[in-house]
C-alpha cells in the first residue's frame, strides 16, 4: 500500500471525499451534521469554511454507503461507526463486517464468519481490506492537502504555476 492516501497529515476536501466514498454531498453534508463521520483533519467552522477528511473518515464513509445501500438502518450504522472509531485504523484492515441487513457483526477469523453463516446470519459481508484498497486507489489520483498546500497525486506538495496562484491569493 502506497504512503500517500494514508498519510495522517493528509486531508481531503469534502468533494474529493465524496468521490473517493461514491457518496453525494448532501450525504457527506448530513453525516457530518449529524456526526455519524465528522472530518478528522479539519472541521467546518462558519459558512465557507473547508471540512477535510483523512484517509481513515473517507474508508469510514464508504463502509457506511455499502451499510446504507444494503438496508441497514442509519441507527444501526451510527452504532457499527462507534464501535469502528473505537479500533485503530490499522485493526480495521484486518476485519470483515457481516450483516444480515439488521444487525452488524465484526469478525476478524474465517471462524467466526463460518459460525454466524452456519446460525443462518450474515447475508453479506464487506472485507474492509478491499474497501481500504479501493479508497487508496480512488485517493491516489485524487489531490489533498497538507497545512493548506495541495499535495498532488505523487504526494509532493504542489509547486505548480496554479499551486502558487492558489497561495498566494489565499484559496
Amino acid at each position: 500500500m502506497s504512503d500517500h492516501p494514508i498519510d495522517p497529515e493528509v486531508g481531503y476536501r469534502g468533494a474529493t471525499a465524496c468521490v473517493a466514498a461514491g457518496i453525494t454531498y448532501r450525504q457527506l453534508d448530513y453525516w457530518a451534521r449529524t456526526e455519524l463521520v465528522v472530518p478528522s483533519i479539519k472541521s467546518a467552522s462558519g459558512s465557507g469554511s473547508q471540512r477535510l477528511y483523512g484517509f481513515g473518515d473517507i474508508l469510514v464513509l464508504k463502509i457506511v454507503k455499502r451499510l446504507l445501500d444494503t438496508g441497514v438502518s442509519l441507527q444501526n450504522i451510527r452504532t457499527a461507526v462507534e464501535h469502528l472509531r473505537s479500533r485503530g485504523v490499522s485493526d480495521l484492515e484486518r476485519m470483515t463486517l457481516m450483516s444480515d441487513g439488521v444487525s452488524i457483526y465484526e469478525c476478524s477469523s474465517a471462524d467466526q464468519i463460518v459460525d454466524l453463516l452456519q446460525g443462518g446470519q450474515g447475508v453479506f459481508g464487506i472485507a474492509i481490506s478491499k474497501v481500504w484498497s479501493e479508497v487508496e486507489g480512488s485517493l491516489s489520483t485524487l489531490q489533498g492537502e497538507v497545512n493548506g498546500e495541495s499535495v498532488g497525486v505523487v504526494g509532493n506538495v504542489g509547486n505548480d504555476e496554479l499551486s502558487r496562484r492558489r497561495k498566494a491569493k489565499g484559496a
